[in-house]
C-alpha cells in the first residue's frame, strides 16, 4: 500500500480519474453534512488569512490502483465517494459563481473546470475527474455540464444548489478577496490521508476493516500515539507517571475531551472532529522536554476534569456549590471556561474566592438568559470566547463585564421582573434546566429540602385546559376588554403558574382547593408558600407569586455590570416574525396567543405589524377567529379582502366570519411549530417543522419568504392554487386553474424550500396540451430566460431544470416571473387539445 497526505488539488489535479464501484451506495450526503463541511471551510478560509499554511484534515480515502489508459490513471474509491463527490459538486458551483461574478476573469472559472472538474480533450465520461455511481450519473453530469437543472429532487442536484447559496451569502461586496479563499482552503487547505491500496485481496481486506469489525481509533488515540511515538525511549516513564493515571483517572470519551476541551478555549470554532489536526499541528513545534511538559499539563488538566465531573472532590464550599449546580445544567457549554478557571487557580493566578466569583457570574448569566426567554442559539460560542478574555485582571470581573458587553441577553433585574410576569417560562427550553431552576430557588428558601428532578414534573398550578371552575375564577377579574381565554394564555405558562410535583398527573385540571390540599402534603413546601395561603388562584395571585420569584431570582444570581451594558435597541420581534412566518398556508392564530409567546399585550404586538411586512401576518386573527377592522395591508395600493385571501389558502370561515377554530395555532402549538424546547446546542433540522413555510423560513433570508409569498399570492390572483408535497421536504406545487372542459392540470413550477430551488416542470408539460408542442414548451423557456438570475439550457427542455429561489428576491425579477406566470396562464386557457 501506498500511504501519504494529500490535497484535494493533488488529487484531481493530472491525468487521473476516481471510479466509483457500482456495489457503492448512491450520494447520501444531507443538509446537516453539508452545512458542516462548508462552516469548516469558511472557518478554514479565514484561518488562512494569518495562517496560510493552516489545513483542515478530511480523513482518509481508501483507493485502489485500476487500470493505466490512454487518458490517464485510473483509481477506484473503495471509502470516501461521499466526500469527493460532494466537493467535486462545490467545485461545480464555485466555477458557476465565478462565471456569473467574475466574467471579466473568465480564466479563474475555466481552470478550475478544466484542471478539477473535467478535461475537455478527453472524450465521453472519461473527462470526468470523478465517475460517480450510474445512480448519480445523469445528475452529475448535468452539473458539471452547467446544466443547473439537474433534478433538484436528487441529492447531487440538492447539494449543487446549497453550494450556490452558500458562496451567494459568503461574498462580502466589501471583501475583493473572499472568494478566492475560499477557492484556495478548498484547493490547497483540505488534507487527506491516501491510501492506495495495488491489489484486489488488499482492497478487500481495508474495506472490510473500515466498514464491518474493530473500532476506529479516536481522536485522543491519535494524540495518544503522536505524544508518544514523539517520546521513544523516554516514554514508557512518562507513561507510568502521568498517562496511565490520567487514563484511569478519566473515562475513555472524557480521555478524548480533554484535548478538545484544552484547544477550544483557544480556537471556539473547533470540532471535535478536528482535535488531532490541531494538537498535532500545535505539538510538531514543540522540543521533546515541551512535549513531556505537555503531558504533565494534560494529566493536571485531568485532575481538574475529574473535579468538574464530581464535585464533592472541591475542598471549598462555594466553589463546590457552583460546580455542583453547572454539573446538574449538563451543558458541555461551560465545562472549557470552568477548566480554564481551575487551572488558573492551580497556576496561582486566580485566588479561590474569585473562581467562586467567576463560576458564579458562569451561572447567573445562564440562569438570567434563560429566564428572560432566550434561546441557546449562541450561547456556546459566547462561553467559549470568554476563555480569550480572561488575561492579568482579576478573573470574576473580566467574565462579568465581559457577558455585560454587548447583546449577550445577560438580563438586567429590570428585565428579570419583566420576564417572570409576561415570558411564557414553560414554553422555552429544557424541561430538565427549567426544573433546575424551580428546585434552586426552592433551596435558596429551605436549604435542607432534597429535590429529585429526575422523577419531578412541572405542574400549572392554574391547569392549562380550562373547565367552569377555572373560567369562573379568571372571569372574576378580567377587563371589558379581554377575555378569559386572552387571560388564560397570558399567565398560564408563567414563572408565577408553576411548581414542582411528584403526581403530576393525579392533579390535573382539579379545582384550586383540591390541590392545595396535596401542595401541603408535598415535599416542595418551599416553593409552594404562597400558594398554600391563597384564597384562591387567578392572574392576581400569579403575578404576585411572580413578582416573589423575581426578587428571589435577584438575590440568588447577580445581574449584568449595568454601567457598561448595551442599551436594548427596544423589544426584540424577531421571535414573533419567525412565528408568523412558520404558520402554514389553512390555519392560524391569533394576536393574544402570539402575544403569549413572546411575552407582550396583544396591542403592542398589533402596532407592530401593522409597520412592517411580515410574510403571513394576515394569519394572525383576533382571539373571536375575526379579522381586525383595523388589518391593513402594508402595501397601501394591495385591496384584496384578507378573508378571500385566507379562503383561498384553504381557512373555513362561518357565516358570521368567524375562522375555524380547529385550524387555530395556540401559544403552545407555536412554539412547538418552532421547536422552542429543543436540546441545547443541537443541529436546526429545518425540516422539523414539516410546513412548507416553515422549512422556508428556516433555510432562507426573510427577504426570499417574503418573495414566495408574494408569487403565491399573485398566482392566486390569477386563479392558481398550490399545493403542498407530503415528503420530508415540503415542495409546493403552483396549479394553473383548470378550464371547465377539461379535466387535466398543469403546474409551472415546484419550489423546494430547504434546497432553494424553483424548478421550471418541463417534463410534466410536455404530456399536457398544449405544451406538448415543444415550440410553445422553449416560448416559455425564453421568457423565463430574460429574468436576470435565471438560465434554463435549451438541452433541458423535456427535464426539470431549476433557477435559484432567491431569484425572486429582485423586485424587478420577481414581476417579469409573475408576468410569465400570467402568459402561462392564458395559455393554458387559449389551449386546444382534446378532452381527457
Amino acid at each position: 500500500m501506498d500511504v501519504r497526505e494529500t490535497t484535494l488539488q493533488e488529487l484531481l489535479g493530472g491525468p487521473k480519474q476516481y471510479l466509483v464501484p457500482l456495489y457503492q451506495r448512491p450520494y447520501a450526503w444531507e443538509v446537516k453534512q453539508r452545512h458542516r463541511l462548508w462552516a469548516d471551510i469558511l472557518e478554514l478560509a479565514e484561518s488562512r488569512r494569518t495562517n496560510p499554511s493552516a489545513t483542515h484534515f478530511m480523513g482518509s480515502l481508501v483507493l485502489s490502483t485500476g487500470a493505466i489508459v490512454p487518458t490517464g490513471m485510473e483509481f477506484l474509491v473503495v471509502d470516501g465517494q461521499q466526500r469527493l463527490t460532494t466537493l467535486s459538486i462545490l467545485l461545480c458551483a464555485l466555477r458557476d459563481y465565478l462565471r456569473a461574478h467574475q466574467p471579466d476573469q473568465p480564466m479563474l472559472a475555466e481552470s478550475l473546470h478544466e484542471q478539477y472538474v473535467a478535461d475537455r480533450f478527453k472524450p465521453g465520461d472519461a473527462r470526468l475527474k470523478l465517475l460517480p455511481t450510474q445512480a448519480d450519473r445523469d445528475d452529475f453530469r448535468a452539473v458539471v455540464d452547467g446544466a443547473v437543472g439537474a433534478d433538484s429532487t436528487s441529492g447531487v442536484g440538492n447539494a449543487y444548489s446549497f453550494f450556490r447559496r452558500a458562496l451567494e451569502a459568503a461574498d462580502d461586496p466589501e471583501d475583493l478577496h473572499d472568494i478566492e479563499r475560499i477557492r484556495e482552503a478548498v484547493l490547497g487547505g483540505l488534507s487527506f490521508v491516501s491510501i492506495t491500496a495495488r491489489d484486489d485481496d488488499n482492497v478487500y481486506r481495508i474495506f472490510e476493516s473500515l466498514n464491518n469489525t474493530g473500532l476506529r481509533l479516536t481522536q485522543g488515540d491519535l494524540v495518544r500515539n503522536y505524544l508518544f511515538m514523539r517520546l521513544g525511549s523516554r516514554g514508557e516513564s512518562v507513561y507510568s507517571s502521568w498517562w496511565l493515571p490520567m487514563q484511569r483517572r478519566l473515562s475513555v470519551n472524557d480521555l478524548e475531551l480533554i484535548f478538545w476541551l484544552d484547544a477550544v478555549a483557544d480556537a471556539p470554532l473547533l470540532k471535535q472532529g478536528d482535535i488531532y489536526s490541531y494538537q498535532q499541528a500545535r505539538l510538531s513545534k514543540m522540543y521533546d522536554e515541551q512535549i513531556v511538559s505537555e503531558i504533565e499539563r494534560f494529566g493536571r488538566l485531568s485532575e481538574h476534569l475529574a473535579v468538574i465531573r464530581d464535585p464533592s472532590m472541591e475542598p471549598d464550599a462555594e466553589v463546590r456549590g457552583h460546580l455542583t449546580h453547572l454539573a446538574e445544567w449538563a451543558s458541555a457549554t461551560t465545562v472549557p471556561l470552568t477548566l480554564r478557571l481551575l487551572s488558573r487557580r492551580a497556576d496561582g493566578l486566580s485566588t479561590t474566592e474569585e473562581v467562586a466569583r467567576a463560576l458564579a457570574a458562569i451561572e447567573s448569566y445562564i440562569v438570567r438568559r434563560t429566564l428572560g426567554g432566550r434561546t441557546s442559539q449562541s450561547l456556546n460560542r459566547t462561553i467559549l470566547q470568554a476563555c480569550g478574555e480572561l488575561d492579568e485582571r482579576p478573573a470574576d470581573q473580566v467574565l462579568l463585564d465581559y457577558f455585560s458587553t454587548g447583546r449577550k441577553y445577560f438580563s438586567t433585574d429590570e428585565q428579570i421582573r419583566d420576564a417572570v410576569r409576561t415570558q411564557p417560562f414553560y414554553l422555552r427550553g429544557l424541561k430538565s434546566q427549567q426544573k433546575l431552576i424551580l428546585k434552586w430557588i426552592g433551596q435558596s428558601i429551605n436549604p435542607k429540602e432534597e429535590v429529585d428532578v429526575e422523577k419531578a414534573t412541572i405542574e400549572h398550578i392554574l391547569p392549562q385546559t380550562l373547565t367552569p371552575e377555572w373560567s369562573d375564577v379568571l372571569g372574576a377579574e378580567i377587563e371589558p376588554q379581554e377575555t378569559i381565554e386572552l387571560v388564560h394564555e397570558q399567565v398560564v405558562h408563567s414563572v408565577g403558574n408553576l411548581t414542582l410535583t411528584g403526581y403530576n398527573s393525579e392533579l390535573s385540571n382539579r379545582p384550586f382547593p383540591s390541590k392545595q390540599e396535596d401542595f401541603r402534603r408535598s415535599s416542595f413546601t418551599a416553593l409552594n408558600r404562597l400558594v398554600l395561603d391563597a384564597p384562591t388562584w387567578g392572574r392576581e395571585q400569579i403575578l404576585a407569586r411572580s413578582d416573589w420569584f423575581a426578587d428571589h431570582i435577584i438575590a440568588q444570581w447577580m445581574g449584568p455590570n449595568e454601567r457598561i451594558t448595551a442599551a436594548d435597541s427596544g423589544r426584540d420581534w424577531s421571535l414573533a416574525h419567525q412565528a408568523i412566518m412558520a404558520i402554514p398556508a389553512g390555519r392560524w392564530t391569533s394576536y393574544g396567543d402570539l402575544a403569549a409567546l413572546i411575552g407582550t399585550h396583544p396591542v403592542p404586538l398589533g402596532v407592530h405589524l401593522g409597520s412592517v411586512e411580515i410574510p403571513g401576518a394576515h394569519r394572525v386573527l383576533q382571539g373571536t377567529g375575526t379579522i381586525s377592522p383595523g388589518f391593513r395591508w402594508i402595501d397601501p395600493t394591495d385591496d384584496s379582502d384578507p378573508r378571500d385571501v385566507l379562503e383561498a389558502e384553504g381557512l373555513s370561515f362561518s357565516l358570521n366570519g368567524v375562522a375555524d377554530e380547529a385550524a387555530r395555532l395556540t401559544t403552545a402549538q407555536l412554539a412547538a411549530l418552532l421547536n422552542l424546547t429543543g436540546d441545547e446546542g443541537s443541529d436546526v433540522d429545518p425540516v422539523a417543522d414539516g410546513t412548507f413555510f416553515g422549512q422556508l423560513a428556516s433555510s432562507n433570508p426573510p427577504a426570499t419568504v417574503g418573495a414566495v409569498d408574494k408569487l403565491f399570492r399573485a398566482w392566486k390572483e390569477m386563479g392558481g392554487s398550490v399545493e403542498y408535497g407530503s415528503a420530508r421536504e415540503s415542495s409546493a406545487f403552483m396549479v394553473a386553474p383548470r378550464r371547465a372542459d377539461a379535466n387535466i392540470s398543469h403546474w409551472p413550477f415546484a419550489i423546494y424550500p430547504i434546497s432553494g430551488s424553483v424548478e421550471v416542470v418541463f417534463q410534466h408539460l410536455k404530456t399536457r396540451p398544449p405544451f406538448d408542442d415543444v415550440a410553445l414548451r422553449n416560448e416559455f423557456r425564453n421568457r423565463l430566460n430574460a429574468v436576470p438570475g435565471v438560465d434554463l439550457s435549451a438541452d433541458r427542455i423535456d427535464k426539470r431544470p431549476s433557477f435559484p429561489i432567491e431569484t425572486l428576491t429582485s423586485a424587478a425579477s420577481l414581476t417579469m416571473v409573475v408576468d410569465t406566470l400570467r402568459w402561462f396562464v392564458d395559455a393554458v386557457r387559449r389551449g386546444q387539445w382534446a378532452l381527457a
